[in-house]
């Protein structure tokens, strides 16, 4: 297992050589207090995710089909906050949102508010590929999915013990109880990046052996976040976009900031109308653009040649990339 050792993967125009990023939430880092055990365990299962995908795009897969395989394996991973690990509202229920996006015809799906849908990626990509409509919310988003052959569960299903402590301690801390972070005790379940300030998307960007591009973000929300809020992760253009003529990308962050300056937008505009390149874009918006607002996480990006950037502008980022005949490159902490 290899682990990168920059904030971003390295520029490098292999171009149109297959390759797949993810990324599985950003956030503040708590290594000290971390087994090396459990990193190992995040370690692995990005590189398993991250090889999966990357067998696809070996095969001639499409990267639509590569970005939904992959965030789907996220969602049905219970360290990433998204499908079942996904974390609690302040009123104790589940609300998950998805988005998938086509960077060859612009195509894009989105659901958001539910909690009855085991895999809302899936649910996204039928929205893309059955409906006129781009996003569906709620009980609209579950009639739509039971329609189109998803499947369901109770909501119990998104249960862990985890997020639940997650979310009592949240709320312990809102009434003026406070209490320890999970990095300050050595338990087998301690999260490496805080859970208690950790932005809990997963999201994955593909260019495919043909050139096209796409992208792809899930997410459980935020812990303790009021019931009905929506982030950043299922818009078009904040959380999630694809186009051919430029870049894939998949945020993670603080939602409301992302949506205010429309961040993955933001960076396939300033490739295409300013000239900048994909490292040069990225680094302007994840550093220069969000920070001032308080706008704390990263995003994965693949341009049009086939450039990888990872950055990020919080502590840590779970995150790893492969092209195609190449050992994957998976990492959590900055350098």
């Amino acid at each position: 297992m290899s682990s990168s050792t920059d904030n971003s993967a390295a520029s490098v125009s292999n171009k149109k050589r297959p390759v797949i990023a993810i990324h599985g939430g950003a956030g503040a880092i708590t290594r000290a207090a971390m087994s090396i055990e459990k990193e190992q365990l995040y370690l692995a299962e990005l590189e398993r995710i991250v090889s999966a995908g990357q067998a696809i795009l070996a095969a001639g897969g499409s990267a639509l089909d590569v970005v939904t395989e992959a965030v789907r394996l996220l969602e049905e991973c219970t360290l990433f906050n998204a499908g079942k690990g996904a974390v609690f509202t302040h009123q104790g229920t589940h609300e998950l949102d998805a988005c998938i996006m086509d960077g060859r015809t612009l195509d894009a799906g989105a659901i958001c508010g539910v909690n009855h849908i085991r895999n809302p990626i899936l649910t996204a990509r039928k929205v893309l590929e059955n409906s006129p409509h781009v996003m569906f919310t709620g009980a609209g988003a579950e009639d739509f999915a039971r329609a189109n052959g998803q499947e369901m569960v109770e909501p119990e299903y998104f249960f862990t013990q985890e997020r639940y402590d997650q979310l009592q301690r949240a709320i312990a801390a809102d009434t003026g109880v406070m209490l320890d972070h999970d990095g300050a005790s050595l338990n087998a379940c301690a999260d490496p990046i805080d859970p208690e300030h950790k932005f809990g998307t997963v999201g994955a960007v593909a260019m495919d052996a043909l050139g096209n591009l796409a992208a792809a973000t899930s997410t459980g929300g935020m812990t303790n976040k009021q019931a009905g809020r929506v982030g950043d992760s299922p818009i078009i253009g904040a959380g999630c976009y694809a186009s051919n003529n430029t870049v894939a990308i998949s945020s993670t962050g603080t939602g409301e900031v992302f949506m205010r300056t429309v961040a993955a937008y933001d960076v396939a505009a300033l490739m295409e109308y300013a000239g900048l390149t994909l490292a040069e874009a990225t680094h302007k918006v994840v550093q220069e653009k969000l920070l001032p607002l308080g706008g704390s996480g990263g995003m994965i990006a693949v341009d049009k040649f086939g450039n990888v950037e990872l950055p990020f502008n919080s502590e840590g980022m779970y995150r790893g990339f492969a092209r195609v005949g190449d050992a994957p490159v998976v990492s959590i902490y900055r350098s």
